[in-house]
C-alpha cells in the first residue's frame, strides 16, 4: 500500500510488452504476498499461485481472476477498482490473446490515473501524466506495491534496458519445489480449480455420455474355459467424466444370487451396462441377458413375444419346419432324404432335451405370475403401456434362463402380488443373478451375496442384505480401530522426533524414528460412513420434512358407495367402494395392477368424477400428489430452482434452495438441469414441490421407485411425522410397514380393509404378504 516503502521488482516481458505466463506467476506471488502484508499464510499463497499455474495457457478472463483474487486483496485494504486493474493485467499476462493491446494500454492508463489520484489524496503530490510505457510500473503502483513516487524516465529506461530485466528475488529452487507440490495437489483435487458454474452439467438428451473402461486382459486356463463362473480383475470404469470404479475386482460363482447396493448416482446401472454391452470382457460362452429397457410394441401376442426370446428353440423349430418341407419334396434323392431324416432326428432330440413341448405352459406361468391375465397374454404387445412392456421384458429374461441375468430395479414396475411371486421365483433360480434393488425385503428374500459400490470401490459380503448390514458395521469398526492405532503410532513417533531431534545424545535415535516414519505407507482415513452407505451424501444423514398443515374438521376426504366406469364404456372399474381418510390416517392401498388403484387416486383428487355415489372433499383441503409417472410433471431443461419458481413464484432463490436442501438436493445439484439428475433426484424435486404446496393430505403412488435406501428411510420418517393424512400405493413391504397402520386391498373392482392380528410381531403389511404366500401355495 502507499507509504509502505516496498520496492518494485521487475519481470520479463514478451515481444508485445506483456508479461509472460511464467513471469506472471512471479508477479502474482509478489502482488499477493506483499499486498496482503503478511496476512496470507503459506498454504493459501500456494493455492492461489496454483490457480495461476492451472490458468496459464487457458482462456481465463479478468472477471474469473477478479472473482478469485479480490477476496484476498480486499482483506489488505485494496479497493475494488484497483483490484480490477490488477486482475485485468494478470489475465492479459497469463493469456495475451485474452485482451487486445489497445485494451491493455487503456487499463494501464487507468492504473496510472488511479495511482496518481491516490498520491494526490494521501500525499498532496502534483498530478502527473505518465507515459504509456510506464504501464507496468503504474499497474504495480495502483496496488501500492511500488514506491509512492511514480518512476522517472531514467528508472523506466533501466527497467527496460537492452541488458534485460533485473533478476527476480524469488528463490527458484523453492519455487520449483512448490510447483511440484502444487501439481500433486491439483491431481488429487481433480476439478477443484473449476469455476462454480463449470461444475454444472449441460443437459442434451440426444448425446449419451462416454463410458471409459480399462480392464486387465482376462487370463483363463483350459480347465476354466467352459466354466460359467465369472472373474474380472483390476478394472476401471469412468462414465460422463466421473470415476465409478478404480482397480476393482468382480467375482461371481455360477448359481449364486448377488445384490448390488449403493447410493443414488453412484454407478450401479453403469456397471451393469458395462457387463451387458461387452465393455467388460467375459468368456464368450456365457449367455448374458440385461433387463433394462421395455420391449418395442407390435402386433405379436405377449406370449409369442416371450416364446421368441428363446433363440435356440426358435432356431430348432425353424430348422424342423425346413427339414420336413425338404423330405416332402417329390424330387429329393434317397441320399438327401436320408441325410435330412438324420438331421431331423437330431433336432427332435435337442427339442426334447430343452423341454420344447413345455415351453408355452412355462411362458404362460411366468406371465401369470407377473400379473398377465389369460386375455392379456393373447393381446398384442403394442396395446400395453410402458410398465407392462417392462414386465414383458422381465418375462422374456426369466423364460430364456441365461447364464447371467442382470436385473436393474425390476420391482419398480411390479405390484405387490407380483413382487411376492418374483421373490419366490428367484429363490429357485439356478443360474447367476446380479440384482440392483433398493427394496430391502426383496433383497433379503432373494440374495445370497452382496456387492457394495461406494467411493470407487466394490466390496463383497457373504449373505443376504441383513447379514451385510451387520458385517459392514463390524468391518467399519475394525477399519476405524486400525486407523486410530496407526495414527497413534505415528503421533508417538513424531512426538519422540520433536522432543529429541536436536539433542546430541538422542539425535541418532531421532533420525532412526524419522526413517521409520518416512517408510510408513500413506495413512488414509476410512471414508465417511452412513452405516448402510446408501444415502445421497457421504456421511450425511438425510432428513426429509413436510410442513405441518393447519387442522381441518372432518370429514376431510370421503368416498361413499362410489362406482366408476370411463365415459362411453360399460366396463366398471370400481364398484360401490367406500373410503374415509382423516388427518391422522396412514393408509396403505395394495392390490394387483389393473385393479383400479390409480383410478381411485384420480377420484380422490377430483380428476375423475364418479359414475355413481359421492366423493366428498373438504372445501379448504389441499392435496399433495406424487404420481407414478412424476417425471411428466417436470421441465427437464430447467433447473430444480427454476422449476419451483415457475410453480410457486414470488420467493427468493434461497427459499427454493432451502426447500430442495430439505430433500437432499444441495449445492450445484439444485442448479443443474433436471434432465441430468438421476431418477431418485427427480423424485426429490417432486417432493419439494409437494412441500411448497403445504398440503393437508399426501397421496403417493409408488414413491420409493428409484430412491436409494437412505432416502426411503428419510421419506418414511417424514411421513410418520407428518401431521396430515397419508395414502400410499407401494410394493415395498418394509416402507409400508414403517409408515402405515391400515391396509386396504383393491381387487376385482372392490375395496376391502385387511384386518391383521393385533399384537402380532409382524406389521400389518407383512401379515398381508404372508396371506398372499399361503394363497400361492394352495
Amino acid at each position: 500500500m502507499p507509504g509502505t516503502g516496498i520496492e518494485m521488482e521487475t519481470y520479463g516481458s514478451d515481444s508485445d510488452g506483456s508479461v509472460g505466463a511464467g513471469a506472471a506467476r512471479d508477479l502474482a506471488q509478489t502482488m499477493l504476498s506483499r499486498a496482503t502484508a503478511g496476512r496470507l499464510d503459506g498454504d493459501t499463497l500456494e493455492y492461489a499461485l496454483g490457480y495461476f499455474d492451472a490458468a496459464a495457457g487457458n482462456d481465463l478472463g479478468s472477471d474469473a481472476v477478479f472473482e478469485f483474487l479480490y477476496p484476498l486483496l480486499d482483506d489488505a485494504g485494496v479497493t475494488e477498482e484497483q483490484a480490477r486493474v490488477l486482475c485485468s493485467r494478470l489475465a492479459a499476462d497469463i493469456d495475451p490473446a485474452s485482451e487486445t493491446k489497445t485494451e491493455r494500454n487503456t487499463n494501464y492508463k487507468l492504473a496510472s490515473t488511479v495511482h496518481i489520484a491516490t498520491n494526490n489524496n494521501n500525499h498532496n503530490n502534483s498530478n502527473k501524466t505518465l507515459h504509456p510505457d510506464n504501464d507496468k510500473a503504474a499497474t504495480l503502483a495502483a496496488l501500492g506495491l511500488a514506491s509512492t513516487v511514480a518512476p522517472s524516465k531514467t528508472d523506466l529506461a533501466h527497467l527496460h534496458s537492452k541488458h534485460g530485466p533485473a533478476a527476480s528475488t524469488v528463490d527458484q529452487k523453492k519455487l520449483r519445489k512448490a510447483e511440484m507440490k502444487l501439481a500433486s495437489k491439483r491431481e488429487e483435487r481433480g476439478s477443484k480449480n473449476l469455476t462454480y458454474e463449470s461444475a454444472i452439467p449441460v443437459w442434451n438428451p440426444n448425446v449419451k455420455p462416454a463410458m471409459i473402461v480399462n480392464q486387465m486382459k482376462p487370463a483363463s486356463s483350459a480347465a476354466e474355459s467352459r466354466s460359467k463362473d465369472i472373474r474380472i480383475e483390476n478394472f476401471d470404469i469412468h462414465f460422463a467424466g466421473k470415476k465409478i470404479l478404480t482397480g476393482a475386482n468382480l467375482s461371481m460363482s455360477y448359481g449364486r444370487r448377488y445384490g448390488l447396493v449403493g447410493k443414488n448416482g453412484i454407478g450401479k446401472s453403469t456397471l451393469l451396462r458395462a457387463i451387458a454391452h461387452g465393455e467388460l470382457l467375459l468368456p464368450s460362452h456365457i449367455r448374458i441377458l440385461h433387463v433394462e429397457q421395455e420391449i418395442a410394441g407390435g402386433d405379436i401376442e405377449a406370449i409369442a413375444s416371450v416364446l421368441q426370446a428363446d433363440v435356440e428353440r426358435e432356431g430348432l423349430l425353424a430348422e424342423e419346419k425346413a427339414l420336413n418341407a425338404t423330405i416332402q419334396r417329390t424330387s429329393i434323392s434317397p441320399e438327401e432324404a436320408n441325410a435330412a431324416a438324420e438331421r431331423l432326428k437330431a433336432v427332435y432330440l435337442k427339442l426334447e432335451e430343452i423341454d420344447s413341448d413345455k415351453a408355452e405352459s412355462r411362458a404362460s406361468m411366468i406371465l401369470n405370475g407377473l400379473g398377465f391375465t389369460p386375455a392379456q397374454q393373447r393381446a398384442a404387445t403394442r396395446t400395453f403401456s410402458g410398465g407392462w412392456r417392462m414386465r414383458l421384458a422381465l418375462a422374456r429374461a426369466l423364460f430364456c434362463r441365461p447364464d447371467l441375468l442382470l436385473a436393474d430395479e425390476v420391482t419398480n414396475y411390479l405390484d405387490f402380488p407380483a413382487v411376492v411371486w418374483l421373490e419366490n421365483y428367484f429363490q429357485n433360480w439356478n443360474a447367476t443373478l446380479l440384482l440392483v434393488s433398493h427394496d430391502r425385503s426383496f433383497l433379503d428374500a432373494t440374495t445370497t451375496d452382496i456387492f457394495h459400490l461406494h467411493h470407487g470401490l466394490l466390496d463383497y459380503y457373504k449373505g443376504n442384505f441383513s447379514s451385510y448390514i451387520n458385517a459392514r458395521a463390524e468391518r467399519r469398526k475394525n477399519q476405524v480401530r486400525e486407523y486410530e492405532a496407526q495414527l497413534q503410532y505415528r503421533q508417538h513417533l513424531q512426538a519422540f522426533i520433536d522432543r529429541w531431534r536436536y539433542n546430541a545424545n538422542r539425535a541418532a535415535q531421532a533420525q532412526s524414528k524419522i526413517k521409520i516414519l518416512e517408510k510408513l505407507p500413506e495413512l488414509i482415513a476410512p471414508p465417511n460412513d452412513d452405516m448402510d452407505g446408501l444415502g445421497e451424501g457421504e456421511g450425511k444423514e438425510l432428513y426429509f420434512r413436510f410442513p405441518e398443515p393447519e387442522k381441518l374438521s372432518p370429514p376431510i376426504l370421503q368416498m361413499d358407495e362410489v362406482t366408476f366406469a370411463y365415459p362411453g364404456t360399460t366396463r366398471v372399474i370400481l364398484s360401490e367402494i367406500s373410503f374415509d381418510l382423516q388427518m391422522d390416517s396412514k393408509v396403505a392401498v395394495v392390490g394387483p395392477n389393473g385393479a383400479g388403484k390409480s383410478t381411485m387416486i384420480y377420484l380422490l383428487t377430483g380428476e375423475h368424477q364418479p359414475t355413481a355415489g359421492i366423493c366428498n372433499r373438504h372445501g379448504r383441503l389441499r392435496l399433495g400428489l406424487f404420481s407414478q409417472h412424476h417425471v411428466d410433471q417436470l421441465e427437464l431443461a430447467q433447473s430444480s430452482v427454476q422449476f419451483l419458481n415457475g410453480k410457486f413464484p414470488g420467493r427468493t432463490e434461497e427459499d427454493y434452495r432451502r426447500v430442495l436442501g430439505r430433500f437432499g438436493l444441495t449445492g450445484t445439484t439444485a442448479l443443474q438441469p433436471i434432465g441430468t439428475l438421476s431418477g431418485g433426484q427427480k423424485s426429490r424435486v417432486v417432493f419439494a414441490a409437494m412441500s411448497l404446496s403445504n398440503p393437508h393430505v399426501l397421496i403417493l403412488d409408488e414413491p420409493t421407485n428409484h430412491l436409494d435406501m437412505d432416502s426411503i428411510d428419510a421419506l418414511a420418517q417424514a411421513l410418520r411425522e407428518f401431521k396430515g393424512g397419508v395414502a400410499v400405493i407401494s410394493h415395498d413391504e418394509r416402507f409400508l410397514d414403517a409408515v402405515c397402520t391400515e391396509v386396504w386391498v383393491c381387487n376385482g373392482g372392490k375395496l376391502r380393509s385387511f384386518q391383521g392380528v393385533i399384537g402380532n410381531s409382524d406389521g400389518v403389511v407383512r401379515q398381508y404378504k404372508k396371506s398372499l404366500l399361503k394363497d400361492m401355495m394352495l
